[in-house]
């Protein structure tokens, strides 16, 4: 199948490759890395300028109604930038979830603000025992006469300490496990009984635990019908998954291009060591491994947005795995082929790595991925 970006989607792509250049290079990214922030307030100010945030939500709430083939645009750029603001969170994840299941009220009061950049949500939809299990939730929903109460805790919350409200998965019926009796809150971040702990990830992000202690909310806050949550987190999940595919691949193309640079440069016994015959097999072997990541990406992007959530899920677990196998593939040559140099902080080659290293264990890793993979085979 051809597949090539539209002229609308190149002149985004060469926008954002332009940004980078000029206003988030190497030096730049590491200052706003060790900022109390974790990111630049000012390069989000600039993505709600330029559409991005925009992008995929919906017209009639200030979006621009794109799909996640322009979110895929968009992501392999921040992937080549290692760029660090919660785009991923914010707009994919939670302005995709709230486009599908919030109330028109909600969405008029909540989606131009993230449009705009003034309001940021995180999804807090995983737990310590649940490890990838979405339906493992136990955190609690009680319906009360002035709305709900929610307790328990959640884990790992993307880019929690930054945002402004929390999009929080509790259960109001059923068992720990079951698919039924999960639902949907939207929680200030400022909620009496809500605790907020933010910690820096590997990466530089930055991401947080949160504790609910009998939470009390309106019943307005809840998204969607009570306990039928559960497909739309899924679907929120895998345009996430996909979105981080499409990183992954701009994160590989970066590290084949400067270790490619390091082989032309670099030079032993009087000669660029990427005349080496050895080292000439090994740059093809990562420079096929992220041709390929970029196909499975694609495929991954055009079945984000499908309605068959079984066709859907098989096709993103499919991309998950291979590229997490490529991505280890690609960053453990570049550190090799670096020498010494490829696992210093001082070189991007070793943040590159770090990156590709987070997001194969970001909402499932590689094995993880292809055991859901082969089990949806063995079910048709």
């Amino acid at each position: 199948m051809e597949f090539d970006y539209s002229e609308e989607q190149l002149a985004l792509q060469d926008t954002l490759q332009r940004f980078i250049a000029r206003d988030y290079d190497f030096d730049k990214r590491r200052a706003i890395l060790r900022s109390d922030l974790g990111f630049s307030a000012d390069a989000w100010t600039q993505y709600a300028e330029l559409g991005l945030l925009s992008l995929p939500l919906p017209e009639e709430f200030g979006g621009l109604g794109g799909n996640a083939v322009d979110v895929m645009v968009v992501m392999e750029q921040f992937g080549q930038g290692l760029l660090l603001e919660p785009y991923l969170s914010s707009v994919v994840l939670c302005g995709g979830l709230l486009r599908d299941a919030a109330s028109d009220a909600v969405k008029q009061a909540l989606l131009p603000r993230i449009c705009d950049g003034t309001a940021k949500a995180s999804l807090a939809c995983y737990e310590a025992a649940g490890r990838y299990d979405l339906s493992y939730v136990a955190c609690v929903a009680q319906q009360k006469a002035s709305g709900w109460q929610l307790s328990g805790r959640k884990t790992v919350v993307l880019d929690g300490p930054s945002a402004d409200y929390f999009i929080v998965a509790a259960r109001s019926g059923g068992k720990v496990n079951d698919a039924d009796g999960v639902s949907l809150f939207l929680v200030p971040r400022d909620a009496k009984g809500l605790t907020i702990t933010g910690y820096p990830t590997q990466t530089g992000g930055r991401a947080a635990d949160l504790s609910l202690d009998h939470l009390a909310v309106g019943a307005d806050a809840l998204l969607g019908d009570a306990g039928t949550a559960l497909p739309f987190i899924e679907r929120a999940i895998d345009r996430g998954i996909a979105a981080l595919c499409a990183e992954a691949v701009g994160v590989m193309n970066a590290l084949n291009n400067a270790t490619l640079e390091y082989l032309k440069t670099r030079k032993q016994f009087g000669v660029p060591i990427g005349t080496f015959q050895a080292l000439k097999h090994r740059m093809a072997d990562m420079l096929i491994a992220a041709e390929q990541s970029r196909s499975m990406a694609v495929i991954a992007a055009v079945s984000a947005d499908a309605t068959d959530a079984t066709e859907r899920t098989r096709s993103i677990a499919a991309a998950k795995a291979y590229i997490g196998q490529s991505g280890r593939l690609i960053g453990q040559q570049a550190v090799q082929l670096h020498g010494g140099m490829g696992v210093v902080d001082e070189h991007l080659v070793s943040h590159y790595f770090k990156r590709l290293t987070m997001i194969d264990l970001t909402f499932g890793d590689a094995d993880y991925h292809l055991g859901r993979f082969s089990d949806m085979l063995l079910a048709v």
